[in-house]
């Protein structure tokens, strides 16, 4: 079916998605009449603007429309966009960019961008309060893929999804579904191997500062900590177990609570580096030496730990590594290859500086 003669008044459907052509007869739709934007929105019994919505992949369109629209458009021929629609580009998605984390991630995306003679754009999108509209400009550049950092909501993929954008999830903060790529690391494994460096040294009243509880990473390494004291025969004290968010303010502020108590532990865990300077900042407060009178352990190996006084004992997150990992992933489903698999976890280690010393007797 040809499209639309313009004088007759009807915009047809490619007219308003240039994304892909149209092929009215592809054995599932009624080709008696032209395939119009119009009709489509009749059919589905929605408005114009909202099929161009759903169309163009932008938001405010409930999942139950978007659904119906998208299989009226199916069934009437539209295809949607192919790689060849798509810009040489790689968009690496953060939500914050304060963290000292994101130039280990930023190096690993730069290295194999490089390599594949891509270009890399980093966007900030900001948390929970960001601007919808800020996405819709990610998936109106079509870049060749999108790795976005932690999170990636539902009605994110569905839009990247409907432009034909691949995507990766690195170190997600949430549970996703299985169909997700992602890129991760052993997160339960690290928080296990750091409490039982400590419970080895032989400390028994150990700390733990978490991170928020609605973090997936942070819920695993503190049930690896909980894991590890099991093993040891050590309880695992309320008192003991704090959450705060990933910062080092923060931190310090959950070590003054911990170091004020009326028993107060001889080693904290922190969720992570950032954390556990903030514990360094509480210990010299309180006229504690590290490691002789309290041990500390972080989570991330930043580059900045191994020069504190004392150089922290961590947990090492290969935060390049994952970075790498996940745009090879990305740029392989970009290329319309199968993945050889959708998730991975890259393994931690834990690296034994001079923050951590048997308790005194």
């Amino acid at each position: 079916m040809s499209r639309a003669d313009p004088e007759d008044g009807r915009a047809t459907l490619a007219d308003y998605a240039a994304d892909g052509p149209v092929d009215g007869n592809d054995g599932q739709g009624d080709t008696s009449r032209p395939v119009t934007i119009a009709f489509i929105a009749e059919s589905a019994g929605v408005s114009v603007p909202t099929v161009s919505k759903v169309i163009n992949g932008k938001s405010g369109v409930s999942a139950d429309t978007r659904a119906r629209v998208e299989e009226l458009v199916n069934r009437y021929g539209y295809r949607k966009p192919t790689g060849a629609h798509r810009n040489n580009v790689v968009e690496l998605v953060f939500r914050e960019l304060k963290h000292m984390w994101a130039v280990e991630i930023i190096r690993g995306v730069e290295r194999v961008a490089r390599q594949h003679r891509v270009g890399v754009m980093v966007s900030e999108f900001g948390l929970h309060d960001a601007d919808p509209l800020t996405w819709d400009d990610t998936v109106s550049r079509r870049p060749n893929c999108v790795l976005s950092v932690a999170q990636l909501s539902e009605a994110e993929r569905e839009q990247l999804k409907a432009k034909g954008i691949p995507f990766v999830v690195v170190d997600p903060a949430t549970e996703l579904p299985d169909d997700v790529p992602f890129v991760g690391a052993t997160n339960w494994s690290g928080g296990r191997a750091a409490t039982r460096h400590l419970t080895e040294l032989g400390h028994r009243r150990i700390a733990m500062i978490s991170g928020p509880p609605d973090q997936l990473y942070c819920c695993a390494r503190l049930d690896g900590y909980r894991s590890a004291m099991r093993s040891a025969d050590l309880p695992v004290e309320p008192e003991l177990v704090v959450y705060a968010p990933l910062t080092s303010e923060d931190g310090y502020a959950a070590a003054c609570s911990l170091l004020a108590l009326p028993e107060r532990p001889t080693a904290v865990f922190a969720a992570n580096d950032l954390q556990a300077l903030g514990v360094y900042q509480a210990a010299r407060e309180a006229g504690l030496r590290i490691p002789d009178d309290l041990s500390v352990v972080g989570f991330d190996d930043l580059p900045v730990v191994a020069w504190v006084d004392p150089p922290l004992t961590t947990v090492h997150q290969p935060l390049t590594e994952m970075a790498a990992a996940a745009t090879e992933l990305a740029l392989t489903l970009g290329r319309g290859e199968a993945a050889p698999q959708a998730g991975l976890e890259i393994a931690t280690t834990l690296t034994v500086r001079a923050s951590t010393a048997p308790p005194k007797s």
